[in-house]
């Protein structure tokens, strides 16, 4: 990019200068709403697919992670409310949260801990299924409990999968994919965690490493697949199958919602804080939470201070043609899963009339809140999780005016805060103790 465009950009978003100075940051969406941006790149019933393709699935994932049994084999985290870490997020940032604050508990997801066993295991599922149909080995009404049988990991094993992620992607890729036979490559960034390294070589899953950041991690694991016609590439930056995947979540989250008489209408409010990498698991919840409750629900994506890819992208309509690099960000966060440079343009271009704003957090918040979390409530949850807490406080501070604009200052009372946890109850114990003890890990 050259020096003028940079000139350019810096006058035309003043909020460039505070991202620079590593300011945390409240970004309204101009094009909230504006359907004449709404590029139809997917439709609802893709998803309501993807929700019969998991139920189709529940008998084998029952059979072969003895974990989803009581869940009758769908991968599913519940929702709870937080009333201990809300009053002390009142106490701490004097603030009133008027309404109730709820998290949705992805940190316990079964099978791979983290909002990406949603997008990755359906991926590698729906990849799964058409293969075993076009050979003639299932059909859409069998019981797909057979899958579990030798002949049929014998069969996926000649087949590979690879994917490029930061850590989790790559768990839920190589556990579900190693599980089912397929050969699994998983190309690591430098953020990665070691313990996600070697739990996925534990598996028997190839983990390629790098010194650069998660864009060189799917680049070149992009180039390896293209090259291989039995190599299935898992791409974060562009898989619809992963989109429809993780958007298959709000329908679960309105079936929670009736069983917990939580109404989300025109005087209930609900506002959802996503943490955000390249935006896939968050773009595909806010994809479907917004096709099931429209104007009634607010979703913003929370990403760190270094890190805010989505913000700059979507700010300066450049998506994927500007990173956080070309500001002199580090890309460098204790959330391994949002330390991403350069956002989704297919995610981004989805989100202009859908998504109500970004914000940004410091990873110091991110590691105070860690600890809080598990005094207050006894949840652990990695850093990236804690990104979504901060949004009640960011909203109720510097998003007055979006409140004001939309008319929801009077509805508060009646609002409902959904903080989304990404990953957290597959960290080993050693590495939690790290993250609660040390200042910065």
């Amino acid at each position: 990019m050259t020096v003028d465009n940079f000139k350019k950009l810096h006058e035309q978003y003043p909020l460039i200068n505070e991202i620079k100075q590593l300011n945390t940051v409240f970004w309204e969406n101009e094009h909230y709403l504006n359907n004449e941006n709404n590029i139809e790149l997917l439709q609802f019933n893709e998803v309501i697919d993807a929700k019969n393709r998991l139920e189709r699935f529940a008998p084998y994932i029952q059979l072969a992670f003895p974990e989803t049994t009581n869940s009758n084999g769908i991968i599913e985290s519940e929702i709870t409310e937080i009333p201990n870490m809300k009053k002390l997020i009142e106490k701490k940032q004097g603030i009133d949260i008027a309404g109730k604050l709820m998290l949705k508990s992805d940190h316990s997801l079964p099978i791979s801990g983290s909002i990406k066993a949603r997008g990755g295991i359906y991926e590698v599922l729906k990849h799964a299924e058409t293969l075993a149909i076009e050979n003639g080995l299932l059909k859409i009404d069998d019981d797909y409990s057979k899958l579990n049988d030798e002949s049929y990991r014998k069969f996926f094993s000649n087949y590979k999968i690879a994917v490029g992620s930061t850590g989790n992607l790559g768990l839920s890729i190589g556990i579900m994919g190693a599980k089912l036979g397929f050969n699994v490559t998983v190309h690591m960034s430098s953020d990665a965690k070691e313990w996600k390294k070697s739990l996925l070589r534990e598996k028997g899953v190839t983990v390629i490493e790098y010194e650069s950041d998660y864009s060189k991690a799917v680049e070149e694991g992009r180039k390896q697949a293209e090259s291989d016609p039995m190599c299935h590439f898992v791409d974060d930056e562009n898989s619809k199958d992963l989109f429809v995947g993780y958007a298959v979540s709000a329908i679960r989250v309105q079936q929670q919602f009736r069983q917990l008489n939580i109404k989300v209408d025109h005087d209930h409010p609900l506002f959802v804080y996503l943490p955000c990498g390249v935006g896939g698991g968050p773009g595909g919840v806010a994809y479907g939470l917004k096709q099931i409750y429209g104007e009634n629900v607010h979703i913003f994506f929370a990403e760190p201070i270094q890190s805010p890819c989505m913000l700059l992208g979507m700010m300066t309509g450049l998506h994927d043609r500007i990173s956080v690099q070309d500001l002199g960000l580090s890309n460098k966060t204790i959330a391994d899963g949002l330390a991403v440079g350069r956002a989704s343009s297919f995610v981004g271009k989805v989100m202009e009339p859908i998504l109500s704003g970004c914000y940004t957090v410091e990873d110091q918040y991110l590691l105070t809140s860690l600890r809080e979390m598990y005094e207050q409530e006894n949840i652990f949850m990695e850093p990236s999780a804690h990104a979504g807490l901060f949004g009640p406080n960011i909203l109720l501070t510097k998003g007055k005016g979006y409140l004001k604009r939309l008319n929801l200052v009077d509805k508060m009372e009646g609002a409902t805060h959904l903080a989304w946890s990404t990953g957290g109850n597959m960290v080993p114990e050693e590495q939690r103790q790290l993250y609660l003890n040390s200042e910065f890990v």
